[in-house]
C-alpha cells in the first residue's frame, strides 16, 4: 500500500512536462507524512479555464473559472459525498484521471480528485511573480489538503492550511 498519484493533462493551453510528475509525487509523499496518511489514490487533471468553468458551474453554482476544485471521496455521511473547494476568488478544488498511475500492491483506496486549470496557475504565477511548477506545486497541495478535511472559513483555519502548504512547498524545494 502507498500514496499514489495518477494524472492527466487534458489542456493544450501549457502542456505541463511530464518529468513534473516526480514533483508531484514528491509533494504528495511529504504532504500525507505531514497528514499522517500513508495510503490512497490521488486523481489529478489539468484542464483549461473552459473546463474547470464549466465544472466550477455544475458542482458549486459559480459561473466563472477557478484555479482548483477538489472532490473528496472520503464518505461524509450516508449517500453524500463532500465537494470541498478553495477560496472564493483564488483557490478551489474537483476531479479526474488515470493516464499515469503508479499502484504497485493492487488497488488503493481513491482518497479524491483534484482539478487545477493550468492557464490560471500560469496567470497566478506571473501575477505572484514564481514559477509556474511552483504554483501549479501550490494548487495541487492546496487541493490535498482540501480532501483530507482542512479548510479556510476562518481566519484561524486559513492561517493553519497556508502554513502547512508552504512547509510542504519549502521541503520540496519549490520556493517564490
Amino acid at each position: 500500500m502507498a500514496l499514489v498519484l495518477a494524472w492527466n493533462d487534458e489542456q493544450d493551453v501549457l502542456p505541463v512536462d511530464p518529468k513534473f510528475a516526480d514533483k508531484l509525487k514528491e509533494l504528495l509523499r511529504l504532504a500525507g507524512k505531514a497528514e499522517g496518511i500513508e495510503d490512497g489514490e490521488v486523481a489529478l487533471t489539468f484542464v483549461d479555464d473552459e473546463s474547470i468553468h464549466e465544472l466550477n458551474r455544475t458542482y458549486r453554482g459559480i459561473d466563472r473559472p477557478t484555479d482548483v476544485l477538489s472532490f473528496a471521496m472520503l464518505e461524509k455521511g450516508e449517500d453524500e459525498i463532500a465537494i470541498i473547494y478553495g477560496e472564493e476568488e483564488e483557490d478551489e478544488d474537483v476531479a479526474s484521471d488515470s493516464e499515469n498511475t503508479e499502484d504497485e500492491e493492487g488497488f488503493e483506496e481513491p482518497l479524491g480528485d483534484i482539478v487545477i486549470s493550468v492557464p490560471r496557475a500560469a496567470a497566478q504565477a506571473e501575477e505572484y511573480g514564481h514559477s509556474v511548477e511552483r504554483e501549479l506545486g501550490f494548487l495541487f497541495v492546496h487541493g490535498f489538503l482540501h480532501l483530507v478535511g482542512y479548510d479556510h472559513d476562518n481566519e484561524e483555519a486559513e492561517q493553519q492550511m497556508f502554513a502547512k502548504q508552504e512547509q510542504i512547498l519549502q521541503q520540496a524545494g519549490l520556493t517564490r
